[in-house]
């Protein structure tokens, strides 16, 4: 297996909801209503949504591309979070906010997840910020051992909405490298 990872463009938008479309649903709990999974990807994770991110300033989404195929991504946001819950968990300012993670499952045990966060946090790296969050539902215990694998810890609980009815994520950080100051 080749993995090749790089910056999506507008042109990836189609092949971005299509993964999304499979992998979404894989990190949502098992009660959840299949509905409020098809809606929630129909309004976030749409080509339209897709092709508006890759162009939004501080948005960066990563492909890992495998046979010409977009087989997983990641998403980081520079925004500074808004949220009371994560605000008051993290204990690292300012942070990268690691917003999207998702690996087709056929790809899962063969490295491409590793890869795709390693050359996610390098991204967040080179953002300059000292930190990284990210929000994982409570239920997702593969995703949660493969955060924490990477270094994220938890640090607090907040809610995610999935239709009308709010799910529970855990928040979890980790410290960034920090980057040598340049000779004057």
């Amino acid at each position: 297996m080749t993995i090749e990872i790089s910056t999506a463009t507008a042109d990836d938008a189609a092949a971005l909801a299509a993964c999304a479309a499979v992998t979404f649903p894989l990190a949502c709990p098992a009660d959840s209503r299949p509905e409020d999974i098809r809606q929630h990807i129909e309004t976030h994770l749409s080509a339209e949504r897709f092709a508006a991110l890759v162009d939004l300033p501080g948005h960066t989404i990563l492909c890992l591309r495998e046979q010409g195929g977009i087989a997983g991504w990641s998403m980081i946001v520079l925004d500074q979070p808004t949220d009371a819950d994560v605000l008051a968990a993290l204990s690292i300012a300012p942070v990268v906010e690691l917003s999207k993670f998702y690996v087709h499952a056929d790809h899962h045990g063969r490295g491409a997840a590793a890869a795709l966060m390693t050359a996610t946090l390098d991204l967040a790296a080179a953002s300059g910020m000292p930190g990284v969050w990210l929000g994982v539902n409570q239920e997702n215990a593969r995703a949660l051992r493969f955060y924490e694998k990477h270094g994220f810890g938890r640090v607090g609980t907040k809610r995610f909405r999935l239709g009308d009815r709010f799910e529970d994520d855990f928040i979890l950080q980790q410290a960034l490298p920090t980057r040598a100051a340049s000779a004057a």
